[in-house]
């Protein structure tokens, strides 16, 4: 379960609840992120349709979105509705979700490498880190990216930032960015096709791969974790390309997508 700093939800709030009980009039489900609490979703707020047999929308153990309505803490009553929320929003929900759930695990793990448990370290902490980045996961993300640095001068305690930066660095991966670009290369050489292809082949750079469009047309696709690094290799390889070509007597051009 991933914990939330307030104990309950606020109205229009989305919600993960799972399914615990069905009755003809409504069902009950716990709230994943609001521990020992739970939600009722009365059979008219199941689906913009009439529903006839609550069953067929909703059964035990099943997760569900949905939008609260009404919150009574003194009563301990959460109501929602499954059916006002967009099917991208449930979609975004449950995959937000979903990588929290991730993110508490690495926090767990980055609690014990300093001998602490997930109480411990939501205390100390994880609810700094939601109120900080929003979320868990964006503390780990930034973390393995830029280092114990990114988090300690957030104000974090170096033994927490080193443990999490540790965890985050063996468990995320960055980020990749794709970018294509294009080049026209014409020799008229009598060795015209060596000439193009010793143009392409000096191109040595693992982030950079090079497939023929047809002559005289390469496409030039790089992968980065960085999209500025993958614009400056895409730019460089290209422009060293053409002025190999235009060198040796020939024509080059750079374009960075087809027009």
């Amino acid at each position: 379960m991933v914990r939330m700093r307030s104990e309950w939800p606020d109205e229009g709030d989305l919600v993960v609840g799972t399914v615990h009980k069905v009755l003809n009039y409504g069902a009950f489900a716990k709230l994943e992120e609001y521990q020992g609490k739970e939600a009722f979703i009365h059979i008219s707020e199941v689906s913009s349709g009439w529903v006839k047999n609550i069953r067929d929308y909703v059964r035990e153990n099943q997760k569900i979105v949905a939008r609260v309505l009404r919150v009574n803490p003194r009563k301990g009553h959460v109501d929602v509705s499954m059916k006002r929320i967009r099917e991208d929003q449930r979609t975004r929900k449950i995959q937000q979700w979903k990588i929290e759930q991730k993110a508490e695990k690495l926090l767990e793990f980055a609690a014990k490498s300093i001998e602490k448990d997930l109480d411990t370290a939501y205390e100390e902490v994880g609810y700094g880190i939601m109120d900080e980045f929003g979320d868990l996961y964006g503390a780990f993300e930034i973390s393995a990216e830029e280092g114990e640095t990114s988090l300690t001068s957030r104000g974090m305690s170096d033994e927490w930032a080193v443990a999490i930066t540790a965890v985050a660095k063996k468990n995320i991966s960055p980020p990749e960015v794709h970018i294509t670009g294009y080049v026209d290369l014409k020799s008229y050489a009598s060795d015209g096709v060596e000439v193009i292809k010793n143009a392409l082949s000096s191109i040595n750079d693992e982030h950079i791969s090079i497939q023929c469009v047809g002559a005289p047309r390469y496409r030039m696709i790089v992968k980065s974790s960085d999209y500025i690094e993958a614009e400056d290799i895409l730019k460089n390889a290209a422009q060293k390309a053409v002025d190999s070509v235009i060198n040796a007597g020939g024509e080059g051009e750079f374009y960075r997508e087809l027009e």
